[in-house]
Protein backbone atom coordinates (compact mmCIF):
# COMPACT_ATOMS: atom_id res chain seq x y z
CA UNK A 1 0.00 0.00 0.00
CA UNK A 2 2.97 2.06 0.79
CA UNK A 3 4.25 1.99 -3.19
CA UNK A 4 0.61 3.13 -3.81
CA UNK A 5 1.38 6.13 -2.09
CA UNK A 6 4.21 6.85 -3.40
CA UNK A 7 2.80 6.50 -7.05
CA UNK A 8 0.72 9.03 -6.53
CA UNK A 9 3.02 11.40 -5.01
CA UNK A 10 5.06 11.03 -7.96
CA UNK A 11 2.27 11.70 -10.67
CA UNK A 12 0.71 14.41 -9.25
CA UNK A 13 4.75 15.94 -9.00
CA UNK A 14 5.09 15.02 -12.34
CA UNK A 15 1.84 16.53 -13.48
CA UNK A 16 2.59 19.82 -11.90
CA UNK A 17 6.49 20.16 -13.49
CA UNK A 18 4.31 19.56 -16.79
CA UNK A 19 1.48 22.35 -15.39
CA UNK A 20 4.16 25.01 -14.76
CA UNK A 21 6.34 24.33 -18.55
CA UNK A 22 3.02 24.56 -19.95
CA UNK A 23 2.48 27.80 -18.60
CA UNK A 24 5.81 29.50 -18.89
CA UNK A 25 5.79 28.51 -22.04
CA UNK A 26 2.46 29.78 -22.92
CA UNK A 27 3.43 32.98 -20.93
CA UNK A 28 6.56 33.24 -23.62
CA UNK A 29 4.36 33.38 -26.61
CA UNK A 30 5.53 29.64 -27.64
CA UNK A 31 2.11 28.61 -28.55
CA UNK A 32 1.35 32.28 -30.56
CA UNK A 33 2.00 31.22 -34.01
CA UNK A 34 -0.86 30.73 -35.61
CA UNK A 35 0.85 29.16 -39.08
CA UNK A 36 2.90 26.63 -38.45
CA UNK A 37 6.43 26.00 -40.65
CA UNK A 38 4.74 22.59 -42.11
CA UNK A 39 1.88 25.11 -43.69
CA UNK A 40 3.97 27.81 -44.75
CA UNK A 41 5.79 25.78 -47.22
CA UNK A 42 2.71 25.21 -49.04
CA UNK A 43 1.93 28.23 -49.76
CA UNK A 44 3.16 30.46 -52.34
CA UNK A 45 5.28 33.90 -51.60
CA UNK A 46 6.26 36.07 -54.30
CA UNK A 47 9.99 37.04 -53.47
CA UNK A 48 11.17 39.97 -55.77
CA UNK A 49 14.52 39.22 -54.48
CA UNK A 50 14.77 35.89 -55.95
CA UNK A 51 16.73 35.52 -58.88
CA UNK A 52 15.83 32.12 -60.19
CA UNK A 53 14.37 31.95 -64.05
CA UNK A 54 10.92 30.60 -64.78
CA UNK A 55 12.72 27.58 -66.79
CA UNK A 56 13.57 24.24 -64.83
CA UNK A 57 17.44 23.75 -65.21
CA UNK A 58 17.29 21.14 -67.13
CA UNK A 59 15.64 22.80 -70.46
CA UNK A 60 18.12 25.73 -70.12
CA UNK A 61 21.23 22.44 -70.24
CA UNK A 62 20.17 21.40 -73.25
CA UNK A 63 19.50 24.62 -75.46
CA UNK A 64 22.84 25.55 -74.26
CA UNK A 65 23.85 22.12 -75.74
CA UNK A 66 22.48 22.68 -78.78
CA UNK A 67 23.23 25.97 -79.70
Amino acid sequence: MDILYLMIICSVSLAVVFLIVFIYNAKKGQFEDDESPAVRILLEEDNPNDNHSDEPASETKTEEKSN
